[in-house]
């Protein structure tokens, strides 16, 4: 059952009773990431998300952490492009302590001038180390490829001279300016008293408020055609391929996640069968959806011999435009169906997972997906829907790319990439 209400504030509040269960997992969601950033203050949002770890008025950072778990529950915090959020599962018994210590967290961090210094420098190893992943660097890279200078390719961790020029006064205007019930929603899954939590929220969230307020909102960036290369020192060569994607918030979203779990998926995809186990030329290879508000792109990552590389991106292209002719039978419709539908169910099992789905849809699309109610959209899904797609985003073919590595020859990759579809520019167009 999901109850819905919104304090006078503002704040709105999502709310899954699951009686069967013994656990609540309890989300403080503020509308707020490294998309709402500049070049000038790039990685405050993650410090941020640091620093309401490091003591309250309270609360020493060793006491947060051990309220939560002294209890038996977990408490962590996590920073996207769109979002950062901060969250416990405990027992049931315990909701009204999880949202004394997020609200103690949220209101009364000291923001400590040595413990700032020190968060610096913590950071800072953070970026290195994420340096040291090939992955990491890649989706960076290539978020740069895909939006340019738009707020949304920006590295969520920010930049060793961003993190060192920080200031208290800086990371305090911004959370009076981002850190806003109007910008905020919590959501509540797991065994609850309905009756009592409206009292429970309005004790702890009630008095919020904030000045200089900033109300979240953003662009609508183009995908770009770019192509980037970042040497390193490494044995494999990493790729990332963008092409077309969906935006969150539309219904075209599931019937692109059928596509793609047929094209690039899974160990059963095409890319994987043909590129890997037929022909062996790479270790891993997928293809992935990201969907942000007013933009999203469809992802395929290889993980290679810089040897392969032109082979690969060769297959992948060919594999791409056979795709885009590719006639969904009404039994592969079927089984597409039922993958997506059982893997979505069984992301559900938990209170946490319930948790996370409820309050990322309150907070970015002002409303809850229910389960039902995405079967419904899954099962909807026809041919004509999945051919109008494969037409509108695969014949576009890849848009952009990046690489982490050494030894390729970017400029032939590139020609690769913007030439024609060699092995099937004499063929008529028709579904195959």
């Amino acid at each position: 059952m999901y109850n819905l209400f919104r304090l006078d504030n503002g704040l709105r509040i999502v709310v899954e009773n699951i009686d069967h269960v013994n656990s609540v997992s309890l989300g403080l969601w503020v509308e707020n990431g490294s998309r709402n950033e500049n070049a000038i203050n790039n990685g405050i949002s993650h410090f941020i998300e640091h620093m309401f770890f490091k003591g309250t008025s309270s609360r020493t950072s060793k006491e947060i952490a051990e309220s939560i778990e002294d209890v038996g529950g977990q408490i962590n915090a996590f920073t996207g492009k769109e979002a950062t959020c901060f969250y416990t599962k405990t027992l049931d018994t315990h909701l009204d302590l999880s949202l004394e210590v997020l609200a103690d967290m949220l209101f009364n961090s000291k923001f400590d001038e040595e413990d700032i210094e020190k968060e610096k420098g913590v950071i800072v190893e953070e970026i290195n180390m994420s340096e040291d992943q090939p992955e990491d660097v890649l989706s960076d890279l290539h978020s740069e490829a895909i939006w340019g200078k738009d707020s949304i390719s920006m590295p969520i961790l920010g930049t060793i001279e961003t993190v060192r020029s920080f200031t208290r006064q800086q990371l305090l205007d911004y959370i009076s300016s981002y850190y806003i019930p109007e910008n905020s929603v919590i959501s509540i899954s797991g065994k609850v008293n309905i009756n009592d939590i409206e009292r429970l929220v309005n004790k702890y969230f009630g008095n919020w408020n904030s000045t200089g307020k900033k109300i979240t909102s953003y662009s609508a960036p183009s995908l770009l055609s770019n192509h980037l290369f970042r040497q390193k020192e490494i044995e494999q060569l990493h790729i990332s391929l963008g092409m077309q994607g969906i935006e969150a918030g539309s219904d075209d979203v599931y019937p692109m996640l059928l596509l793609n779990n047929m094209f690039g998926g899974g160990a059963a995809s095409i890319l994987f069968q043909k590129i890997r186990e037929e022909l062996g030329v790479c270790y891993s290879i997928y293809s992935y959806m990201s969907s942000f508000k007013n933009t999203g792109v469809i992802s395929i990552y290889s993980g290679l011999n810089p040897k392969y590389s032109t082979n690969v991106i060769e297959l992948i292209k060919e594999e791409v435009y056979k795709f885009s002719k590719f006639d969904i039978t009404n039994e592969r419709l079927i089984k597409l169906k039922e993958q997506l539908k059982g893997s979505y169910i069984l992301g559900l099992e938990s209170t946490s997972s319930r948790m996370f789905s409820n309050g990322k849809s309150m907070l970015l699309l002002n409303r809850i997906n229910k389960p039902e109610d995405i079967i419904n959209k899954i099962d909807a899904v026809n041919k004509d829907k999945l051919h109008s797609l494969l037409d509108s985003v695969f014949s576009k073919g890849i848009l952009n790319s990046a690489y982490v590595g050494q030894d390729i020859d970017l400029t032939k990759l590139i020609d690769i990439i913007e030439g024609d579809a060699i092995a099937f520019k004499n063929q008529k167009s028709k579904r195959i």
